[in-house]
């Protein structure tokens, strides 16, 4: 179909402001500077007409070139919540009695208030050149503007807008703008490829709502980019609104929209399909299986040629941390995945600073920290029980001299965490996965730091190191009395000054981190029951002196999934994994928070999360990933 085009800029957040309601119903002009292609929907600049009452509404003629229409898309913005807009094609621009296609789209239905390309679904014969009108109006009971979007620009061969407004002209009033609006769309003019799909604004509260990789490069879909998208089965190939498919080639750094079963795209859905299969896809269920594919997929996604694993693809997420990365390495090494699990402990080994300890994050190409983050201790925990996770699912031919080479790492992470133990056992304050400082030393890195004096005394062991493995585990025999003494009767609460409340980090005493001390279920429980949000998930503490909000961490929730699972409390487990895969997006990713209106937001995928959906994924099928043995005297 021929048809008036106009375009726009996507800025939501300009498009939900309240200011569009003057320009909207006054059609005062817009930025005129810069021409305007005729063909191509590249971009929008201000919302003409507001379109939100039953004496305000919009048209715009165009000429059919074809015998039957099927969709028309409009680019809408909305602060209204709730309500309907309703598109119909008249014969007669101001006579509904003439019009031969109607659909109505509710607000709520679309997810609420946003902006972006909305499709209306309409179905009629039309006579190819003759001329129709496509009328827009909207109703709502909120206070909020509703606005087709277009241009005043000239556009070549485009006709005349009208915008019907009883109360300012008193009814049809003619303009030079040209409305931004498809009739038929069909391949690029659908939206996902170089347009946005509407998005509700609380869809945008996540980042990032997928990945698309050819293993070097990688790229995030954004939320409106991912509307009525979805993955080719067992791949990172995006199947498009209009059916074609968007995937990131070989050798390129950016991602291109092919036509369906391109070969190229096919080819890259088939070594990722041939990737899982050479590994295990775990899961008790279908939806822990679907779950576990997309996890194994997204993670591999964030990991980098030379080992560096991306906590997610966004900004402030693409950089390499110990503990993101140590998780990785488990779960990667779980389900058959050597090679990827070695590679990243292979680049923990690089990027080791010479006292034995870890930057808390470093860039991707590993060049060292992005800032002067403040260090974490908890690196020197995770780290080797990474090390000794992937030592015990690793092929046994060549195992040993693998280890070998990653030896020194271990040594060099375990002697730090062995000298940093106070005359109490216990190591000093630092930040750990909450990333800030206590006062006191904190569970979150007491923790991991047992089970890595753990795990390097049982690595030390199978290398025939017995002065290494005595020494390491008489560290962890002291760290194992000061955690029994300081924090087993606060029932492991975040420090052990008592001061700072629950923390998710109980957890981290459970399998497959360290063997559950007595009294350990209780403490989960009732750590739990303190963190547990009216949204359904688990915020990481509830320490007095800094609030999480509203949202709730999947990352939290499951560590509890993972410690149940491991303590036999699998119908616990279950019912907390169940929350978690429940809050997957459209694309089945899992994000790294919840807000309390139970939507998911930041980022998804999160890597930390997916690693361990994975790991629980495998202990409820009966597969658990067992604790480093307890060091004996």
């Amino acid at each position: 179909m021929a048809f008036a085009r106009a375009l726009l800029p996507a800025l939501l957040s300009l498009a939900l402001t309240g200011a569009l309601a003057d320009t909207a119903d006054t059609g005062a002009a817009a930025d005129t500077s810069a021409a305007v292609a005729y063909d191509g929907q590249t971009r929008h600049e201000t919302a003409l007409f507001s379109v939100k009452s039953t004496n305000n509404a919009a048209a715009q003629a165009f000429t059919a070139d074809g015998t039957r229409l099927s969709r028309v898309s409009v680019y809408l913005s909305s602060g209204a919540s709730t309500g309907t807009v309703t598109v119909q094609v008249r014969r007669v621009r101001g006579d509904a009695g003439s019009a031969l296609a109607s659909k109505t789209l509710n607000l709520a239905a679309l997810g609420g208030a946003g902006a972006g390309w909305a499709e209306f679904p309409v179905d009629a014969p039309v006579t190819a050149g003759a001329t129709y009108y496509l009328f827009v109006q909207a109703t709502t009971t909120q206070d909020k503007p509703i606005a087709w979007h277009g241009t005043r620009q000239s556009v070549p061969g485009s006709q005349t807008s009208w915008n019907y407004d009883a109360a300012y002209w008193g009814g049809w009033h003619g303009d030079t703008s040209r409305l931004a609006f498809h009739v038929n769309p069909t391949g690029g003019e659908r939206c996902g490829e170089s347009e946005p799909c509407y998005v509700p604004a609380s869809a945008l509260a996540a980042r990032t709502a997928g990945l698309l990789t050819n293993l070097v490069a990688t790229e995030a879909v954004l939320p409106s980019f991912a509307v009525g998208a979805s993955y080719i089965d067992g791949s990172n190939v995006l199947r498009l609104p209009s059916g074609r498919w968007r995937y990131l080639p070989v050798g390129g750094s950016a991602s291109t929209v092919v036509e369906a079963n391109d070969p190229d795209a096919l080819a890259q859905a088939a070594e990722s399909r041939a990737w899982l299969a050479a590994g295990q896809v775990p899961g008790a269920t279908t939806a822990q299986r679907a779950a576990a594919q997309r996890a194994l997929l997204s993670m591999r996604a964030l990991l980098k040629p030379n080992g560096a694993f991306a906590a997610g693809w966004s900004p402030a997420w693409e950089y390499s941390w110990p503990r993101d990365g140590a998780f990785a390495a488990a779960a990667f090494a779980a389900t058959g995945h050597d090679e990827e699990a070695y590679r990243i402990l292979r680049y923990d080994a690089l990027t080791q600073r010479a006292d034995g300890t870890w930057e808390a994050r470093t860039r991707l190409d590993g060049s060292g920290p992005p800032d002067a983050r403040k260090w974490q201790l908890d690196g020197n925990g995770w780290v080797p029980w990474a090390t000794w996770q992937w030592y015990r699912a690793a092929p046994p031919g060549g195992r040993d001299e693998r280890l070998r080479a990653l030896y020194p790492m271990v040594r060099g992470a375990a002697d730090h965490a062995a000298r940093s133990l106070g005359a109490n056992g216990l190591p000093p304050a630092s930040p750990d996965y909450w990333e800030l400082d206590t006062a006191t030393t904190n569970i979150g890195t007491a923790a991991p730091l047992l089970a890595g004096l753990n795990a390097s005394a049982d690595l030390a062991t199978r290398l025939g190191m017995s002065e290494d493995a005595e020494r390491w585990g008489a560290a962890a025999r002291r760290l194992s009395a000061g955690i029994a003494t300081a924090f087993a009767p606060l029932g492991y609460q975040r420090t052990v000054d008592g001061k700072h409340g629950r923390d998710s980090a109980v957890a981290f005493m459970a399998p497959p981190f360290n063997t559950s001390p007595p009294g350990l279920g209780e403490a989960l429980d009732s750590t739990h029951r303190a963190l547990l949000l009216p949204n359904g998930g688990v915020s990481p503490g509830n320490d007095p002196d800094f609030s999480w909000g509203s949202y709730a961490w999947t990352a939290s929730t499951t560590f509890f999934a993972l410690a149940w699972s491991g303590t036999g409390e699998q119908t616990k487990a279950a019912g907390a994994l169940d929350w978690v895969l429940s809050k997957r997006n459209g694309l089945g990713e899992l994000p790294e928070t919840v807000n309390g209106a139970g939507l998911p937001s930041s980022v998804a995928p999160l890597g930390w999360t997916d690693s361990l959906v994975l790991l629980t994924a495998l202990s409820l099928q009966g597969s658990p990933q067992p604790a480093p043995p307890t060091a004996a005297p």
